[in-house]
């Protein structure tokens, strides 16, 4: 079996929790990174972690696509908390950018930047690593990790331009893996040009995934991830499993034997 690490999961968001962390464990998953998107996310993403110690481990953020529903003060509240309980945490995160039509509706690219820009202060502040949201602000997203200063970050469920991509990695930056490796031919693309040193797993659960048979994500579907991965980059599925636990357990700090 292997021994894996899902870095990126909605935990607050997932039904049957419990059954699902011991489905995971079963699975081989020793490992679960809970990411936070706003403030009652990040207070119950603590929460969960503090029932599952050295098993899950949180991370604090706010999501792009939550600002539609913040005025000023209230952003500011938000990181306020994060940036007060950020020594709990492995990681700032989800952060970024999202340039979506959908989303520009409701959070211009200028608020996104000045909100963004000062989650990565408290990145930097603090030494945490950044999971990073980017869909269609890849270039920008990654101008402003190497702006701000950031040493570790990881942009989850990449789907950018090789050029983007090929700056991430000259950065000593990471990207991340999803059940999309399946079949999405941006985010394949970019998983067989990212070199194995520098790609993480993750489910991003609860998302749904699929084409023709479509599924509810868990975190033990990161082992869906270690097959998608072994077959675009043709090497065994053991070494896919030891290769990216070994870089999560060192690019979060965690407290995991190997």
């Amino acid at each position: 079996m292997y021994r894996l690490i899902d870095t990126h999961a909605h935990l607050d968001e997932l039904k049957n929790l419990d059954v699902k962390v011991e489905e995971a464990r079963k699975a081989g998953v020793i490992a679960i990174v809970a990411v936070g998107s706003n403030r009652p996310s990040n207070i119950e993403t603590l929460g969960i972690s503090q029932e599952h110690p050295r098993f899950i481990y949180p991370a604090l953020g706010l999501h792009p696509w939550q600002l539609a529903n913040l005025g000023a003060s209230e952003i500011d509240d938000n990181l306020r908390f994060i940036e007060q309980n950020i020594a709990s945490a492995v990681a700032l995160g989800e952060v970024g950018l999202d340039y979506d039509k959908r989303v520009l509706k409701v959070a211009s690219k200028e608020l996104q930047q000045e909100v963004l820009g000062r989650l990565l202060d408290i990145a930097k502040k603090h030494a945490k690593p950044a999971i990073v949201h980017s869909r269609y602000a890849w270039k920008d997203a990654l101008d402003m990790i190497q702006g701000a200063g950031i040493d570790k970050a990881v942009f989850h469920w990449f789907t950018g331009f090789s050029s983007v991509l090929k700056g991430i990695i000259d950065g000593g930056y990471f990207v991340s893996a999803t059940p999309a490796a399946e079949y999405h031919e941006e985010h394949r693309r970019a998983i067989k040009e990212a070199p194995l040193q520098r790609l993480l797993l993750e489910t991003d659960c609860p998302v749904t995934y699929g084409r023709a048979a479509r599924f509810e994500s868990q975190p033990a579907d990161v082992l869906r991830d270690v097959e998608a991965v072994s077959r675009l980059k043709e090497i065994d599925g053991a070494i896919i499993a030891e290769q990216t636990t070994k870089n999560a357990v060192s690019f979060f700090s965690l407290d995991v034997a190997l």
